[in-house]
């Protein structure tokens, strides 16, 4: 078999000199390349060593990863891929009951966790099957690295094919049941490949990182162009607006979703000079608002370049880097719009039929491309059933494209929130609510926010009787949901607006709550 492992691909883009710096903290630790590669090896030599039942369905061992960001949480997902088993992102903020799902649909025979959480996570993983828990600390602590100093600095890379399974992220769906989107080695890495020219990237560039490494921004799109490129990373463990603008001196390019936009233009040191030596910024993972586009044109001299994508597809859209005939000498990047399909991925927009709609005209964002995923994890009617016949993937977001390509999200499927870059589906949110002692029924609706682009606002009906407070349910929420998922505000109403059919109508709700986060 043809080697298509994509840590292999990564690994070759490294510089001829290993000893120079590949990733530098902002607590003061410097990592070589060769640092990168012989503890990369360390932990693919001790995943090989486990003792682990040969897969029955031929799909390799599934690592679940939930740890705080550090150098070393990357380096187990690159020993991961270099050892050849499924990498299993999980958000840090994910609690008990999300876990012990996640855990027990994806079957994982390894995991890692934090150390502070390793009591409940390993008994939630024992339970599930899986045959080995570690532990992984920001700090360089963990039995993950105590027993990976055990094994060899070198080792042969597991051979894999395009389409063997490489990372699986989940994804929750509208109906509240997350979804695990598998990706494969060759998804991963013709995005990578690709964007590594249509971004411009450079000898010399180096990266801010200063994104969560659980998704698809942070792990695969800045990591990744990083790597491909040989270029070094300054690595933030927590996004903070005053280090950012600190290092944009000593950086090209930096990648971030709106929030972390809005709150570097609240700083009076993000100044054009201090900007000078950036080449590019880059928005994703939710909307830009056209006004944080228009000033931070205005402070920096920078042209933000929003580009959209998904969990299932990697980078879909792009607003140009440069000038490109493929565009029709289009070199605009437009406030608003999401830019161009990327080379090799097909964009079309369809009615509700499925029928093709003229330009300009809103409807379903369907997309087909090497880097679109092969479907959902043990879920293959959920996969058919978003594949069309032609195998165009069914995004579930609503937008049109105009005459020159550009393509402009004008919706999501309509109950999604993005919150702060993060997808929160009111669905999952509504049935814990709905199990609260007194809840009759809510309904979540996201609304503009100035900070996190949308905001969750719950509005909940009580039964007969009963008293409810908006604040104690969203403490009570607090323990079952990760925090991103909490509403910012709940409302307390004897009824919800419903149609003729008894569905409750939560356009009325989304026009009733519009301003409340309003800035005056």
């Amino acid at each position: 078999m043809p080697q298509h492992n994509l840590f292999v691909a990564l690994r070759d883009a490294f510089p001829a000199d290993l000893d120079s710096i590949a990733v530098e903290t902002d607590g003061g630790l410097v990592y070589s390349w060769r640092d990168i590669d012989r503890a990369t090896a360390m932990v693919a030599n001790l995943l090989q060593s486990l003792d682990i039942p040969k897969s029955t369905d031929g799909v390799p061992p599934r690592v679940a990863v939930q740890v705080e960001k550090s150098v070393e949480a990357m380096v187990l997902y690159l020993a991961t891929l270099r050892a050849g088993f499924v990498f299993l992102p999980l958000n840090t903020a994910y609690q008990s009951g999300e876990i012990e799902y996640f855990i027990g649909n994806a079957a994982p025979a390894v995991v890692v966790c934090s150390g502070k959480n390793f009591s409940w996570v390993s008994a939630i993983a024992f339970k599930a099957g899986a045959r080995h828990v570690f532990t992984l600390n920001d700090d360089r602590t963990g039995s993950l690295l105590e027993r990976a100093a055990h094994h060899a600095d070198v080792q042969t890379p597991a051979v894999r094919g395009a389409d063997d399974l490489a990372a699986i992220l989940y994804t929750s769906g509208t109906t509240g049941r997350s979804k695990g989107a598998m990706l494969s080695h060759g998804n991963l890495l013709s995005n990578a490949v690709m964007l590594k020219d249509y971004w411009g990237w450079q000898p010399g560039d180096v990266l801010i990182h200063a994104l969560p490494i659980f998704h698809v921004h942070g792990l695969f799109v800045a990591i990744h162009g990083a790597l491909l490129n040989g270029s070094k990373m300054l690595w933030q463990g927590r996004f903070d607006p005053q280090k950012v603008i600190a290092d944009m001196p000593r950086a090209t390019v930096f990648m971030g979703v709106p929030t972390l936009y809005v709150r570097m233009l609240a700083e009076p040191s993000l100044t054009q000079a201090q900007a000078a030596h950036m080449r590019l910024f880059i928005s994703g993972s939710a909307p830009l608002l056209i006004e944080t586009f228009n000033q931070w044109r205005e402070r920096t001299g920078h042209t933000i370049l929003e580009r959209y994508g998904m969990s299932e597809t990697i980078m879909l859209t792009s607003n140009p880097y440069r000038a490109d005939a493929r565009h029709q000498g289009q070199s605009e990047r437009r406030g608003g719009t999401v830019g161009f399909p990327l080379p090799g991925v097909s964009v079309r927009v369809r009615g509700d039929d499925g029928g093709e709609l003229p330009v300009g005209e809103i409807g379903g964002i369907q997309v087909a491309g090497p880097n679109v995923f092969s479907g959902y994890w043990q879920m293959p009617e959920k996969t058919q059933e978003e594949f069309t016949a032609d195998g165009f993937f069914k995004t579930g977001d609503v937008g049109r494209q105009d005459e020159r390509g550009y393509v402009t999200i004008v919706g999501r499927s309509k109950d999604l929130i993005i919150s702060g870059g993060y997808n929160v589906y009111p669905a999952e949110i509504e049935s814990v609510l709905n199990d609260m002692p007194g809840v009759q029924e809510s309904a979540i609706v996201g609304v503009p926010h100035p900070d996190f682009g949308e905001a969750g606002v719950a509005v909940v009906t009580p039964k007969p009787g009963a008293q409810l407070d908006g604040d104690a349910l969203m403490s009570a929420l607090k323990s079952r949901l990760a925090n991103f998922k909490i509403p910012k505000r709940c409302f307390i109403t004897p009824e919800l607006p419903r149609n003729t059919m008894g569905k409750v109508q939560k356009n009325l709700l989304r026009d009733q709550y519009k301003a409340l986060f309003a800035v005056p």
